[in-house]
């Protein structure tokens, strides 16, 4: 899908779950559609869970255009999380029903009170730099300058391995 036009700045969230899966990428979809209206959806990925043993992960990137704050935009995602089960606290690296995880706001490089935005995971993980590069691949690192095309032509895909996944997610864009 193409990256939608819009005087809001373009927000892009990484999505994942390996509890449950299909039940909680579809929920969020449903409830960030609900919330913000258009979305842009890369494809679905499957990959190994990293960081610990644990089940399989699902992971896809969500594009929307909105101009509430960062921290009125984590506060939703936080809640969208614990409609679908996500109890916050414990172990950094586990297993987990929902995370949603703010990569992007527009082209802004923040680092500030907790937040850093773009997040590192864009350049350390396959699970979100694919998907990323997929559906905004001509856009700019805002830090490092490079496009995520060419920042996921230049990753150690061998490292981690991921699979694309046929889950149909129109159903839930659907009016």
């Amino acid at each position: 899908m193409s990256v939608a036009v819009t005087d809001m700045p373009q927000v892009w969230l990484s999505i994942g779950s390996n509890i449950d899966r299909e039940k909680n990428i579809r929920g969020a979809v449903t409830s960030l559609r609900e919330v913000f209206g258009e979305l842009v959806l890369s494809s679905v990925y499957e990959s190994k869970a990293v960081g610990f043993d644990g089940e399989p992960f699902y992971n896809m990137v969500i594009g929307l255009g909105t101009d509430q704050p960062i921290r009125s935009l984590n506060s939703c995602f936080r809640k969208i999380e614990k409609k679908y089960g996500r109890v916050r606290g414990g172990e950094k690296f586990t297993s987990r029903t929902l995370d949603i995880d703010l990569l992007l706001y527009g082209d802004e490089a923040i680092n500030e009170e907790g937040i850093v935005i773009p997040r590192s995971e864009i350049t350390q993980y396959a699970f979100v730099l694919r998907p990323l590069a997929e559906v905004a691949g001509q856009m700019r690192h805002p830090v490092d300058g490079r496009t995520y095309q060419e920042l996921w032509e230049g990753f150690g895909q061998v490292q981690q391995a991921l699979w694309m996944v046929n889950l149909d997610l129109s159903s839930v864009l659907e009016d």
